[in-house]
């Protein structure tokens, strides 16, 4: 995933008449004509970059633009390596549950938002148990309080279909 794909014009690409001009150092050269200002740059070795285009007069840095680019992939590397992806596990029920079956659902379920994972909770209803989605409300209360100590509620139960769903995160760290 590239952070910003909007490449600075270097050298020869910069097209403009005169540009602001910041040395390596930081310290500023002043307003020169392009020209001069390549000139100084391949003099000490290093490249010219556009690095504020929209300023006026366009703002130009010199600098090693090789040496820039890695730094610049290393730091998007390294934020990547930091990101975690989270996950949505399901977690199924039936209106009619036993409570050894809960349970066992219950620690799947707080194991899954201790790795990080956030949890879809969902309840079926089949044949005639549609009139009694009540049922199933209750119950998803009943493991929104077993899960209360390590999750919170992203989103309340609610009816899609033929099932009643909800969706709980872990608990934001201290």
């Amino acid at each position: 995933m590239v952070i910003s794909n909007k490449e600075l014009l270097i050298n020869e690409e910069i097209r403009e008449k005169e540009i602001r001009v910041i040395d390596v150092d930081g310290t500023q050269l002043g307003v020169l004509d392009t020209k001069e200002a390549l000139r100084i740059a391949l003099d000490k070795e290093l490249d010219l970059v556009m690095i504020a285009p929209q300023a006026t007069p366009p703002v130009c840095r010199i600098m090693n633009y090789g040496k820039y680019r890695f730094e610049q992939t290393k730091k998007e590397k390294e934020a990547k390596k930091n990101q975690k992806v989270v996950d949505i596990k399901e977690v199924r029920m039936s209106l009619n549950i036993e409570t050894h079956d809960f349970t066992t659902k219950v620690n799947n379920a707080v194991r899954f938002l201790k790795s990080g994972d956030k949890v879809k909770v969902s309840v079926r209803f089949r044949g005639r148990e549609m009139t009694h989605t009540e049922l199933g409300t209750e119950l998803l209360e009943q493991f929104k309080e077993a899960c209360s100590e390590v999750g919170v509620v992203d989103k309340a139960p609610k009816l899609e279909g033929r099932s009643m769903s909800m969706i709980i995160s872990a608990k934001p760290a201290k």
